[in-house]
């Protein structure tokens, strides 16, 4: 799947990235440092991949907005209690926690219990496109950063 995905450029990008900030377990790590190494320009890259999994994690908010537990449980395999540990952790700190959804592990579910808490949509969706914009461009920085350092050795 990760030959599809690089094969297809900036749509595969999206796609991956996407995918990626769902409760899929697929990471775009892999997909967009490939990309970036390869020769794709890094910028498109950046503002691709990031409107990917921001919109996938927005995707997760929303799910999370419809509250519907018995669905989350059932199509997503997320289990009541994690969604309630996370809402038990975000309780007092609120919509801005987003900025984190780009975390491995629990990155997914803070959107997700974000939604279900019916966080502030406005400050969710700022926070959580920095959180991701600044991944994304930490990648690009140690994969061009990582390269040159290896060709001088």
């Amino acid at each position: 799947m990760l030959d599809f995905l690089i094969h297809y450029g900036y749509y595969g990008l999206f796609l991956a990235c996407f995918l990626a900030a769902t409760i899929l377990p697929f990471s775009s790590d892999i997909v967009f440092g490939t990309l970036i190494a390869t020769g794709l320009e890094p910028i498109p890259c950046l503002i691709v991949a990031t409107v990917g999994n921001w919109l996938g994690g927005m995707t997760n908010y929303y799910l999370g907005y419809l509250g519907k537990i018995e669905w989350i449980e059932k199509y997503l395999k997320v289990k009541k209690e994690r969604i309630d540990k996370m809402r038990n952790w975000l309780r007092n700190k609120g919509a801005f926690m987003a900025f984190f959804s780009f975390l491995p592990f629990v990155g997914d579910i803070i959107p997700l219990a974000l939604g279900f808490m019916r966080a502030n949509v406005v400050i969710v969706n700022i926070s959580m496109f920095i959180g991701k914009l600044a991944r994304y461009a930490l990648i690009i920085y140690l994969v061009q950063n990582g390269i040159t350092w290896l060709s001088m050795q």
